[in-house]
């Protein structure tokens, strides 16, 4: 018998994530001149980024991943090996505005986006559940 059958519909409510990463340099303007990160530095962002829903009872997910990557791609060009500074709405890009920024521009894609985790590295990052 399939399980889909006979879940009843709260236990169909799933939140589904995709990772993703991307290399880029950064400085905040807006810290003490004295601030490490004042200066020209970069990291390996990690990125997760959350659809909650439904689980479709005939397919048995929320949304396809392959759909969150295709949501995710011209962030990643836009992104990736940039100086995000550089970039229009990133004029200040720390974790927060980071994570802002990306939720503005997927949710169009991905009406089900419950959050955005953006990582500096594996110790500090913000996460983000929208407007």
């Amino acid at each position: 018998m399939c399980r889909t059958l006979w879940l009843r519909s709260s236990e169909r409510m799933m939140e589904i994530f995709k990772k993703f990463s991307f290399d880029a340099a950064h400085y905040l303007p807006t810290v003490p001149e004295d601030h490490k990160c004042r200066r020209l530095h970069g990291h390996t962002f990690s990125v997760t980024v959350w659809v909650a829903g439904e689980v479709d009872p005939t397919i048995g997910w929320v949304v396809d991943f392959a759909e969150i990557k295709q949501a995710f791609a011209p962030l990643m060009q836009r992104l990736d090996h940039r100086l995000l500074n550089e970039i229009p709405g990133l004029e200040v890009p720390t974790s927060e505005n980071i994570a802002i920024y990306l939720w503005r521009e997927i949710k169009p894609q991905l009406p089900g986006l419950s959050r955005i985790m953006v990582q500096e590295n594996e110790s500090c990052g913000a996460v983000y559940s929208g407007d």
